[in-house]
């Protein structure tokens, strides 16, 4: 049964770091393209990072040069270190495993910016 959980989100003040986790079960994230998205109130869907088979990686336009998406496969996560957040950074931040025919979804986790 395929399953992630996201942890690792709350509450910080602009300028700060955060680092996300996501925990995957089921399946090993390392064989296939897994993707972190955002959502924040009122807005649509918003993906943030990618990172595929073979390690390469892109980044939403607003993130760029402040978020690093990562895999530990010892421990089967997919992670997402935030530097510099913003307040506009805020949001619930989901964790994707896209599969052939079906995309997977973790619960999500908040992130919240402010001072």
């Amino acid at each position: 049964q395929v399953q992630l959980v996201e942890s690792g989100g709350g509450l910080v003040q602009p300028g700060g770091s955060l680092r996300l986790s996501c925990a995957a079960s089921g399946f090993t994230v390392s064989t296939y393209v897994m993707k972190w998205y955002r959502q924040a109130p009122g807005k649509e869907r918003e993906l943030v990072a990618v990172i595929r088979v073979f390690g390469s990686t892109n980044y939403g336009d607003s993130v760029k040069g402040r978020f690093t998406i990562s895999r530990d496969n010892a421990k089967n996560t997919v992670n997402l270190q935030m530097n510099s957040l913003k307040p506009e950074d805020t949001a619930v931040y989901y964790c994707n495993a896209r599969f052939p025919a079906n995309d997977f979804w973790g619960q999500g986790t908040q992130v919240t910016v402010s001072s």
